[in-house]
């Protein structure tokens, strides 16, 4: 059981597809949900699955909703970011995530690997998202 980072191949061929929108002016609702370190998760994630998930105080399943930063380019790289996001007062462990879109068969968007587990007790366990930039946004197309 692994957690390796990566964009999911399923949400590549959705962009292709015209399933995934993140402009300011949709619908569609972005989560993000933690999970253990005995998870697998890859770019071969379809979508959410409460399988090995963390539980604990201050988490609910299927995890925090994002706030979707507007896509934008740089030079001939297109990318977006979310919005920080933080489980407050909470008791949890967690080794890695996965951002999703929320409803229908809540499709995968991309698999975060904290390189170990992180842990809060009581506290605020926050996921802060690189630079909105061409070089280290959360979701880059170069």
């Amino acid at each position: 059981m692994a957690i390796t980072q990566a964009m999911c191949t399923s949400f590549k061929k959705a962009l292709l597809d015209g399933e995934m929108d993140f402009s300011s002016n949709t619908s569609q609702t972005y989560k993000i949900a933690l999970y253990t370190s005995s998870a697998t998760l890859s770019a071969a994630t379809t979508a959410y699955a409460t399988t090995n998930e963390v539980s604990g105080t201050g988490y609910t399943a299927g995890g925090n909703t994002l706030t979707v930063v507007a896509p934008t380019s740089s030079g001939t790289t297109a990318f977006l970011d979310f919005a920080d996001t933080t489980w407050s007062t909470a008791t949890i462990t967690a080794r890695g995530a996965l951002i999703y879109q929320s409803g229908g068969s809540n499709p995968a968007v991309a698999v975060l690997d904290f390189g170990g587990d992180k842990t809060s007790t009581a506290g605020d366990f926050q996921i802060q998202f690189p630079t909105a930039d061409a070089s280290s946004a959360i979701i880059r197309i170069a």
